[in-house]
């Protein structure tokens, strides 16, 4: 704390200046201009203010500046073109404000300049395109317009080139059309105009995003020997021709989105190579022809997106083999015959499934009321006809459902869903009745009308033809009757085993789920928890899954309730290596039940308790867990539709696998944020992780994960919770600086002096996160972003002894 003394500019052969991740405040002194001999200055993670001193121009020497996540503003100083030596620049997360100087171009030894996140304007100058050894470049988020500088990647070093959420246009740089040394490019938000017929020259890209700029031209086949790639955009842009089949060669492709073009053709069968494939939007272009049936071959796709197209033929034999489908769009093209009965298969539709603006003829399968995990189903502007299955009425997930324009007639079904939607979304069909407000009611006297009108051709009969038909009517009411009676029966078995489960039939499974753990015994039990206790399940095919059996305590049953409902809402929106997955859920008189994966080694707290087991967890698993959860964190706080708050993240809901790989699991008080708005709830959580403010406000946030995060790595790293350690810190009159030794857990060997590096920077990140105040907490996000770039060469510090200033507590 305090600020940085004006003293430390008479230290004049001083070579290393190491403040990083502090609470200083204040100005940066220009006292620290006159070390002439300082090779490296970092004063990154502290709250310093004010601008950057010119006389900085005099430290000739330094290689390495750092003044990242402060609170510095005004202009960048033209002077720091001086600093000739320098290798390393870090201005970001900041508020400086205006151009980028252009005397940046005399720093020939550049190899980093991190600018992201501030507030600069102008252009970017032509001389950064000039530095030979540039390998890392990022000034995304800001304000800049104009070119990229025509020459980047001239000196072919450059590997990362974020720049996205800026006002860029012009031109794209040929060079960088040629780069071949590209590891990560993000460009999107723009409004870049260029040709990109000749990209795709990249055998080491992992990432590229090129959505919403003013890009043409046509996708290379060279894109497929791109074998690192783990993420495509080009959405937005102006792209013809067709798709490769060479793409079908990207065997790391995770996402590819090439919507809102003008592509044309087929969609080539080889797409259905891409086992790792788990989004692909192709929406909004050209493309004709059939689904072809490889893409049935995608097992791990999640969200699929071929909507406004020209596509037609038959839907069957190629998505309902997709069976982790959660998003389907295929409305607004040509696609004919009836609505294939196999795609209520696909249980894990959440999102929504939009087969509208088509040409499908036929009856509404019943079938399609399988799909009980379906929010939005939108079958209008159709030729369907026949009436809405009366199964329909199980569907409790639905909240919106629309089959307007179509030929559809009979009784709507009687459910929440219909009860409760505009007529907008029934109008349009030949004869339609019931719960919808603004239909008629299927009363006898309309039913009769209705026969009436229709034998209107009749009327002129003989009496015996009427009489006959009279004895007819009252035949076919009878068995109507008796029909309707049946599909009542239906409906309640359906409702008794409401069950999805990924890829199994959901009856065998919850049959073998209840003789595995023969009928939920103790014997199989692995653990108890405030909703619910976890079973061990061995299946007959040798599959291993851990089942939670939610308690139904009659005085609890709605609290209850709650809970599996959230842990389902979070994690069919969650797709991530360190969050557990979710296999499926059953809910049916017997109770409720959670499937998810089996993780061998049980949860970390246990782990943390046991001396061998604790032994075993080295100081390099460790550091790997914690990089996992801070991931799987920023993931769900910053990356999903919606921001989800776990409101638990305790080392009880942290499990690990054989490998030792960490997952966050039980979401039962996880929460959906509402982005536009404040998110008031009940507190909940676990004491000793929950955030300071959670005392005297029931609003939550993000930070109060980040909190519960920074408590779970202190424990990490002492094997112990550290309660007992912050309650003595809050207590301390003078500063709170603690050796790094001494948080470490003694069972464990003392750790080598790389080792010692990153997890002193973690435990510097760690305690960041436990600020009282929110504001001053770090995201997630850049949380991950610190931990994921933990650079070497900081001299011979001794980093065992170094201290972590704790903030005041």
């Amino acid at each position: 704390m305090g600020s940085i003394p004006d003293t430390f500019g008479n230290l004049t052969k001083l070579t290393t200046l190491y403040l990083w991740g502090n609470q200083l405040s204040q100005r940066i002194p220009r006292e620290l201009g006159y070390l002439v001999n300082l090779k490296d200055l970092q004063l990154g993670e502290n709250k310093l203010m004010g601008s950057i001193p010119d006389i900085f121009g005099n430290l000739t020497k330094l290689t390495t500046l750092d003044l990242c996540f402060n609170q510095l503003s005004g202009d960048v100083p033209r002077e720091l073109g001086s600093l000739v030596s320098l290798e390393y620049l870090g201005l970001y997360n900041n508020t400086f404000m205006g151009p980028i100087p252009n005397t940046f171009g005399n720093l020939t030894k550049l190899t980093t300049l991190k600018l992201f996140d501030n507030q600069l304007s102008g252009h970017v100058p032509r001389e950064i395109g000039t530095l030979m050894d540039l390998e890392d470049l990022q000034f995304d988020r800001n304000n800049l317009s104009g070119p990229l500088p025509p020459d980047l990647c001239v000196g072919g070093m450059l590997k990362i080139l974020t720049a996205s959420d800026n006002n860029l246009n012009g031109p794209l740089p040929s060079s960088l059309v040629n780069c071949r040394s590209l590891v990560r490019l993000r460009l999107e938000r723009n409004q870049i105009e260029g040709d990109i017929s000749k990209m795709g020259v990249y055998p080491n890209l992992v990432y590229m995003d090129m959505n919403s700029n003013k890009l043409f031209g046509q996708l290379s086949y060279q894109w497929g020997g791109c074998h690192n790639l783990t993420m495509l955009r080009f959405s937005k842009n102006n792209l013809t021709g067709g798709i490769p089949a060479s793409m079908g060669n990207l065997s790391q492709l995770g996402i590819l989105d090439l919507s809102s073009n003008k592509l044309e053709g087929e969609i080539p069968g080889a797409l259905g190579n891409l086992q790792k494939m788990f989004n692909l939007n192709l929406a909004e272009n050209l493309l004709h022809g059939s689904i072809p049936e490889e893409i049935g071959l995608l097992s791990n796709l999640e969200f699929l997106d071929l909507s406004s197209n020209n596509l037609n033929g038959l839907v069957q034999d190629s998505i309902e083999h997709c069976l982790n489908l959660r998003f389907l769009k295929l409305n607004g093209n040509n696609f004919k015959e009836n609505i294939p009965a196999k795609l209520g298969l696909l249980r894990n539709l959440h999102d929504q499934l939009d087969i509208s603006d088509n040409s499908f003829t036929g009856a509404i399968p019943s079938q399609l009321s399988g799909l009980i995990m379906l929010a939005n189903l939108n079958l209008s502007h159709n030729e369907l006809n026949g009436s809405i299955p009366s199964s329909f009425q199980s569907m409790e997930s639905l909240i919106s459902i629309d089959v307007s324009y179509n030929k559809l007639e009979g009784q709507v079904p009687d459910s929440k869903v219909f009860r409760q939607a505009p007529i907008q979304q029934f109008m349009h069909n030949k004869k339609l009745c019931g719960v919808v407000k603004g239909l008629p009611p299927c009363s006898s006297a309309t039913q009769s009308r209705g026969k009436r009108k229709g034998y209107k051709i009749h009327v002129l009969t003989t009496i015996p033809a009427l009489l006959f038909l009279v004895l007819i009517a009252v035949i076919l009411m009878f068995w109507h009757k008796r029909r309707k009676t049946k599909a009542t029966n239906t409906d309640k078995v359906i409702q008794a085993n409401v069950f999805s489960i990924w890829s199994f039939d959901g009856k065998i499974v919850f049959k073998e789920i209840v003789e595995a753990t023969n009928d939920f015994s103790e014997m199989h039990c692995i653990g108890i928890g405030g909703h619910g206790s976890v079973y061990k399940a061995r299946l007959a095919t040798c599959e291993i899954f851990a089942v939670k059996k939610i308690h139904m305590i009659e005085d609890d049953c709605r609290v209850n309730e709650l809970v599996f409902i959230r842990e389902i809402e979070a994690l069919v929106q969650i797709r991530h290596r360190n969050v557990v997955k979710l296999f499926g859920y059953c809910s049916s008189s017997q109770g409720s039940f959670l499937i998810y994966e089996y993780m061998e080694r049980g949860d970390l707290a246990k782990t943390l308790k046991d001396n061998e087991r604790a032994i075993e967890l080295d100081w390099r698993r460790r550091i790997c867990i914690v990089l996992g959860v801070v991931h799987a964190l920023a993931y769900m706080h910053h990356d999903c539709s919606s921001p989800i708050v776990h409101r638990d993240i305790t080392s009880n809901n942290i499990l690990l696998d054989q490998e030792f790989r960490a997952c966050i699991s039980d979401f039962g008080t996880a929460k959906v944020l509402n982005i536009y708005g404040e998110n008031f709830t009940r507190l909940a959580g676990t004491k000793g992780y929950l955030a300071p403010e959670l005392a005297y406000t029931e609003n939550v946030t993000e930070k109060c994960d980040v909190y519960s995060f920074g408590v779970l790595v202190l424990e990490l790293f002492m094997g112990s919770h550290p309660g007992d350690f912050l309650s003595s810190l809050s207590l301390a009159t003078k500063n709170n600086v603690v050796c790094l030794l001494d948080l470490l857990d003694p069972r464990l060997m003392i750790p080598d002096a790389e080792t010692a590096r990153e997890i002193y920077r973690i435990l510097s990140v760690a305690v960041q996160c436990l600020e009282p105040n929110p504001s001053h907490r770090p995201t997630a996000r850049r949380a991950s972003d610190e931990l994921s770039t933990i650079k070497g060469g900081e001299g011979q510090v001794d980093f065992l002894q170094a201290g972590i200033t704790f903030p005041a507590l």
